[in-house]
């Protein structure tokens, strides 16, 4: 069966309504939650996200609340923290990993650290038994996908296209799947872009999907309350683990 991962911002609008979300996504499908940690230069992600974190910093996001919604959901459910390079640094990567041990929580996924420099990590990765995703572009070179993903752990994050999250562009990426393959056995999810309207064709030769704007859009749709908020990236979860999986 092929596996949704699903990104929602974190403690957006509040700590309690990401718990709450987080338990009715798993309820609905996802066998993966990103937790994405609010920052305010956001490289990687298109203007839903982007909004999103913002607010969430406006609301005072604090990483206290990632860690305290964390041990809440982390042994129940199977999850990864989202973010940039700049948090991690700034609180240190290895009291991260201590506290992703603490909480039950898989590891991390960083798309501004470039593998070199995730290189010299891994030894810590591995001190607390905690994995970092690996990313690859359709841009990138074989032989360079050869040393990004022999190592790689738990899933490969394929970006679907060269740019930025939540654009539904398109691009036949049958060669670098081929290209991949011949050189791991770890699953590859792709992301980016990739919606109700999407998915099945996306997640075509690959073994999951990642899932991010099309859900944080829904939490910023002010017309809603938060039960319905809940309700509706729910039943959009749901239909799109089934639509992967027809």
């Amino acid at each position: 069966m092929k596996k949704l991962v699903a990104y929602i911002t974190t403690s957006f609008p509040n700590n309690d309504f990401t718990v709450d979300l987080a338990y009715s996504l798993k309820n609905s499908g996802v066998d993966t939650l990103e937790l994405g940690i609010p920052f305010s230069d956001p490289v990687a992600d298109g203007p839903t996200i982007e909004k999103a974190n913002l607010k969430a910093l406006e609301n005072g996001f604090k990483l206290e609340d990632l860690f305290e919604i964390s041990s809440k959901i982390g042994k129940d459910i199977d999850t990864l923290w989202m973010g940039y390079a700049n948090p991690f640094y700034h609180y240190g990567l290895e009291e991260f990993l201590k506290k992703a041990k603490e909480y039950n929580i898989a590891g991390t996924i960083i798309p501004d650290l470039p593998f070199e420099m995730a290189q010299k990590y891994s030894d810590l990765y591995e001190k607390y038994s905690r994995v970092n995703i690996t990313f690859v572009a359709p841009t990138t070179a074989k032989d360079r996908i050869k040393m990004l993903v022999e190592n790689s752990q738990k899933f490969i994050y394929m970006v679907a296209y060269a740019g930025i999250t939540g654009s539904g562009k398109s691009e036949d990426l049958s060669q670098i799947i081929k290209n991949i393959r011949e050189y791991t056995n770890t699953p590859l999810y792709i992301g980016f872009g990739v919606d109700e309207n999407t998915c099945k064709e996306k997640s075509k030769d690959v073994d999951g999907v990642i899932v991010g704007s099309a859900f944080v859009k829904h939490l910023l749709d002010d017309s809603l309350s938060d039960s319905e908020k809940i309700k509706k990236i729910s039943n959009l979860a749901s239909e799109i683990k089934n639509k992967i999986n027809e």
